[in-house]
């Protein structure tokens, strides 16, 4: 009984000792951050070692001696009691709860894992992703196709409905960059840019008013002659046939010109509206001749003026490189016409020649002929070669026509193998199967005009993409900075 007393007070000292060590770690859990009060190793130090006192308490549940009664000491020995956070409850406190509310916080949040024989389902993958990189290129050049296409459609339109415009005013650039030159060499000469503009142009339509009455007058004057010619020549050409080794027939002949003329007496009415359509196409060829020689006049004097004022319609980043590729492509379309006037002149005098000492009637018009179709390449030589021939297998004989054909292809040959590349030389070099196709095509658009307007539109439009290409990739160098390494910067101060 003597030993009660000094045990009740070692346990009431123990338990003061106990509350105040609870109020301090109370303290210092409110004011230090969650986990601060972990061990120095990381992990959450254990509620019995931390506190000798408590552990050697023998506290039980619905023990007389705790103060609180049975409930308040049961707590203070296990799931009542408050912990440091962060830090493990003791495995009384964790059997507790699991007893009393069936399941921890953890437990009821943790999702388990899908079991190991589910199958994986892939994501789907990006709509842009999945379509092959040579499609998406393919439908990128697609439509930007489409899109030039329908403006190039669009602009044959435009073209087609005011072609006699158009035409007119290509037909009066060509002949200003025939007669461009002499108006510049006359100013050199000190004469005022007027008055050699009014010469250059007066002089240059005279000469081609002239060539042009020469030509009609040499075809009426000689159209009598012709017509008896022809007649004989169908006659000598209808005795060829027979007794040549083609076992023609005088019945088939005779079909043939049945046929023909039967054929004219059907189509009256064709051939009527068809005169009618020719003074329709007359009236528009004059109206286009004077189109043109306005479109001349005006080029000729304020050229340099129109020009400055078409740079201001582009966008001022791109006017630097239209200023630089419109003297090149100037360039390039004079020397296209001048050497196709020089080259088309050797043509008709040798051709002409030749049809000369053959006897071939109508020899000087024709070599006009020549010289004229001689502006549509590779179409108009043949066209003209073949007009020549005709008319000496018709009006002479099959042998002067065979001879006429060799002066003709003799004459070609010449010109294509050593006159074009000598004259036109690099600067309006186009290969043959471009010439050919912008020849067909531009028949198909405009007709005759559209065959002689082709090709130089397709010369100057090689010339300034060239130019662009290049210069667009000379802009870049310029812009990239070098590929060594920087100079060093200077010292200031």
């Amino acid at each position: 009984m003597s030993r009660l007393p000094r045990w009740v007070g070692g346990a009431g000292a123990g338990l003061t000792r106990l509350a105040r060590r609870l109020e301090e770690r109370s303290a210092e859990a409110e004011g230090a951050p969650e986990g601060a009060a972990a061990g120095a190793g990381g992990a959450p130090e254990p509620l019995g070692a931390a506190d000798p006192v408590r552990t050697s308490l023998p506290i039980r549940s619905g023990s007389a001696d705790s103060p609180g009664g049975d409930d308040r000491s049961g707590h203070a020995g296990g799931a009542g009691m408050p912990g440091r956070p962060g830090e493990p409850q003791a495995a009384g406190t964790a059997s507790a709860g699991s007893h009393v509310h069936g399941a921890t916080p953890a437990a009821a949040d943790h999702v388990p894992p899908p079991p190991g024989y589910a199958p994986a389902v892939p994501a789907r993958p990006d709509p842009v992703a999945a379509v092959p990189w040579g499609v998406r290129v393919a439908a990128e050049v697609g439509w930007r196709l489409l899109i030039l296409a329908g403006t190039l459609w669009v602009l044959m339109r435009v073209i087609s409905a005011v072609r006699l415009v158009v035409l007119s005013f290509v037909v009066g650039l060509l002949i200003t960059a025939l007669l461009q030159p002499t108006v510049a060499w006359l100013k050199r000469r000190g004469v005022p840019r007027g008055l050699a503009t009014a010469m250059t142009f007066i002089s240059g339509f005279v000469v081609m008013g002239l060539v042009g009455w020469f030509v009609v007058w040499q075809v009426t004057d000689n159209l009598d002659d012709l017509s008896g010619q022809v007649q004989q020549g169908i006659k000598d050409l209808k005795h060829w046939l027979l007794t040549s080794p083609f076992h023609v027939t005088e019945t088939q002949i005779n079909n043939i010109a049945d046929n023909l003329s039967t054929a004219i007496g059907a189509n009256t009415k064709d051939i009527t509206s068809a005169g009618i359509e020719g003074v329709q196409v007359i009236l528009e060829v004059l109206t286009g001749i004077l189109l043109a020689m306005f479109s001349t006049l005006f080029l000729l004097y304020d050229g340099p003026r129109i020009w400055g004022w078409l740079l201001k319609l582009f966008p001022a980043a791109a006017r630097e490189g239209v200023a630089g590729a419109g003297p090149r492509a100037w360039a390039t379309l004079t020397a296209y016409v001048r050497g196709t006037v020089i080259v088309a002149l050797i043509d008709a005098i040798f051709i002409g020649i030749g049809l000369f000492f053959l006897k071939v009637p109508l020899a000087v018009p024709l070599a006009v002929f020549i010289f004229l179709f001689a502006f549509v390449p590779l179409v108009g030589a043949v066209v003209s070669g073949a007009l020549a021939v005709v008319v000496a297998l018709v009006t002479k004989d099959v042998f002067t026509a065979l001879m006429v054909l060799i002066v003709v292809l003799a004459v070609q040959q010449i010109e294509g193998h050593v006159l074009q590349p000598f004259i036109l030389g690099r600067a309006v070099r186009v290969h043959p199967l471009a010439v050919v196709l912008s020849v067909v095509a531009g028949s198909l658009v405009a007709g005759i005009g559209g065959a002689v307007v082709a090709v130089p539109l397709v010369a100057v439009t090689n010339t300034v993409v060239g130019y662009l290409r290049a210069y667009t990739r000379d802009k870049a160098l310029a812009a990239a900075p070098p590929d060594g390494p920087p100079p060093p910067a200077e010292p200031t101060g």
